[in-house]
């Protein structure tokens, strides 16, 4: 097939067949900076480094054969997609916020390429950038890549180093090799596809080691078949599809990991103690009984090496469900028992089948991908995101990028997303949500400091 008009992956096709006036498929971002960035140094930049990748000057095209397939835009302009705004007021963290909120309630123009960016001339003493990409395009890890790629670690702007540029190449355009074998085998869920799959994913540094083999699939999707519903809290509601969200102020990575040890757990058993902990708070405020209680988060996590150049953007993680025990009061006894369900999902094999399932969706009809949700959606409450960034000081045209937010896409009928992002030695925690669900989600994130305020009471 020539090069501008390319099939899409099967499971990059499920993530866009997934989207509803409810929840847009799209992941947010939202970039803060020290110091104003001029719209003529960023419109260079993106031109040189941005759309090197293919991806963004394309856009998807839904055939006769009901096949979707990415095709240059003819029309392609910068405008359309890099705009300037000024905040109203006092240019605050609130602003921001209600600004990014409202963005994030929009859908992307499918009539052009399924991204878009927002320069926001007058934050603080600094600027912002809000950033929109749509899911089918790419997931958190990849696109966290990107952004790597189109800032420097010095205020200097370098020429790009042509040789590098060139071996992660043609980022989007190869699968790599046993990814592609893997879809072809997926229409025949089982063990072919896993050990297919292997290859991408020997690296310790995933959340959950799944380099085994002979996975029995089958078993697995019966089991989170059989994972009792979500009790009915205040985040199981309708939505409405206006979303709200809100950020924390960052948490030293330094602290989080000494806390960790101290408590013999990981960084991850911390933060998601954080939250249990902070939707605790929050839903034992809206409603009195959580006794025994628990709700299911879905967290997607990495299926390629990150020791190696991505060699396509796309979608390549696994979806795990994560039980947080809201129902314990004692913070230590909820804190173990968090670090308990993370040690049986590390036994378990959920992801590798769930990305299995989205390959054989997006191969399917429509009506697979919604029974697939419904089923996921029924079983969680949120989905959380732990995506690793970079460990020291990025900087955009010039100027040093302080704090960086990254939200994903809820689907189905889960309307709460969490997320954490490491960034140059500290956390960043945030939180997406419906407003019918939370209509004021900072109160959440104010919780979640408190919850880790509390864990360090315990080592005291």
């Amino acid at each position: 097939m020539h090069h501008d008009h390319e099939l899409m992956s099967p499971v990059d096709t499920a993530w866009l067949r997934m989207e509803s006036p409810t929840n847009l498929m799209m992941i947010g971002v939202v970039l803060i900076f020290e110091s104003p960035i001029k719209i003529e140094t960023l419109k260079e930049t993106l031109k040189s480094r941005f759309l090197r990748y293919n991806r963004f000057q394309q856009k998807v095209v839904k055939e006769k054969n009901e096949k979707y397939y990415w095709v240059n835009d003819p029309h392609f302009n910068m405008d359309h997609h890099l705009h300037r705004v000024a905040l109203p007021g006092k240019a605050d963290k609130a602003e921001l916020q209600h600004f990014s909120s409202d963005l994030n309630s929009t859908p992307l123009d499918f009539t052009k390429p399924l991204w878009q960016m927002h320069l926001i001339e007058n934050y603080n003493e600094g600027c912002a950038l809000i950033v929109r990409i749509h899911h089918c395009i790419a997931d958190g890890i990849s696109l966290v890549r990107v952004m790597l790629s189109i800032t420097d670690d010095t205020p200097e702007i370098h020429e790009l180093d042509e040789v590098a540029y060139h071996q992660e190449a043609d980022f989007f355009t190869q699968l790599t090799g046993s990814a592609q074998r893997l879809f072809h085998k997926a229409e025949k869920l089982g063990h072919d596809i896993v050990e297919e799959g292997l290859e991408i994913i020997r690296h310790p540094g995933h959340i959950i080691d799944i380099a085994k083999e002979g996975l029995a699939i089958g078993s697995e999707i019966t089991r989170i078949g059989l994972l009792p519903s979500d009790p009915a809290t205040c985040l199981k509601k309708p939505l409405g599809g206006r979303k709200s969200v809100a950020w924390a102020n960052p948490l030293e990575l330094d602290l989080v990991k000494s806390t960790a040890s101290e408590l013999s757990g990981t960084i991850n058993d911390i933060l998601l103690a954080c939250a249990t902990s902070a939707l605790r708070t929050y839903l034992f405020e809206q409603q009195s009984d959580l006794t025994g209680k628990s709700i299911h988060v879905a967290v997607p996590f990495n299926l390629r090496p990150l020791d190696k150049p991505i060699t396509t953007l796309g979608n390549q993680f696994g979806l795990v469900v994560v039980s947080l025990p809201i129902g314990i009061a004692d913070p230590r006894q909820r804190y173990e028992a968090v670090r308990a369900n993370m040690q049986e999902l590390k036994k378990s094999y959920q992801a590798k089948v769930f990305y299995g399932l989205l390959g054989v969706l997006g191969k399917g009809p429509s009506i697979l991908e919604k029974t697939a949700l419904e089923l996921l959606s029924k079983k969680a409450s949120a989905v959380m995101t732990n995506v690793p960034g970079p460990t020291k000081s990025l900087f955009l045209a010039g100027s040093r990028l302080i704090q960086p937010m990254v939200w994903v896409p809820q689907s189905g009928e889960v309307g709460v997303g969490l997320s954490i992002l490491s960034y140059n030695g500290t956390v960043q925690f945030g939180l997406v949500a419906d407003k019918q669900l939370i209509p004021n989600p900072n109160v959440v994130v104010d919780y979640f400091i408190a919850g880790f305020d509390e864990l360090q009471k315990l080592i005291k």
